[in-house]
């Protein structure tokens, strides 16, 4: 079976590429999920993220904005000690501002899901890449998300993360044309 190059390392990244990636998502709650962990891959692998990402998961109560909004300093001092999960001081405290940001959104949209996807008119971007360099790591939907996102308060929210966040999600199909997904997440 052919797949995206990126995929094809090892079983966890197939598994996640085979299952999940470019795969349409609007549950907020796994809409959150992946906003978080795509701001918590800022400077690492995916693999790293993907490998501690059931850490999260248990860290973040299965990533419950409702939960997160209400830790206080004990929760952080644990966190920051816990090896399940990226220990970035920085982004630790930004799970909290993220959470209650994507709070914020369901109460003025109704769901995150309405938000989010607005950027891309409601369906995804069915991009034609044959090889894995042309695809871009930013565009012009993500730019205006990640500009939208900070003014709404949320960290980690760079152009590039937003547009991995993007791929993840199924808002943009960049699976390569070659790539036995590609039909299937059209």
């Amino acid at each position: 079976m052919k797949r995206c190059e990126w995929a094809d390392t090892e079983q966890m990244m197939r598994d996640y590429h085979d299952k999940e990636w470019g795969v349409p998502v609007h549950d907020d709650r796994l809409l959150f999920e992946f906003l978080f962990l795509e701001g918590a891959q800022a400077g690492l692998s995916w693999t790293t993220i993907l490998k501690k990402r059931e850490g999260y998961r248990k860290a973040f109560y299965n990533f419950n904005a409702v939960k997160i909004v209400r830790y206080g300093p004990g929760n952080f001092d644990k966190l920051m000690s816990n090896p399940g999960i990226i220990r970035n001081r920085l982004k630790i405290q930004s799970s909290v501002i993220n959470a209650e940001a994507f709070l914020n959104i369901q109460r003025q949209f109704g769901s995150f899901n309405t938000y989010i996807w607005q950027f891309v008119n409601g369906k995804p971007i069915l991009n034609r890449w044959k090889k894995l360099s042309e695809i871009p790591v930013t565009t012009i939907e993500s730019d205006a998300m990640s500009k939208d996102l900070k003014k709404r308060g949320f960290k980690f929210t760079g152009s590039t993360i937003c547009y991995a966040f993007m791929q993840a999600v199924g808002m943009v199909n960049d699976h390569t044309t070659d790539c036995f997904r590609y039909k299937n997440c059209k």
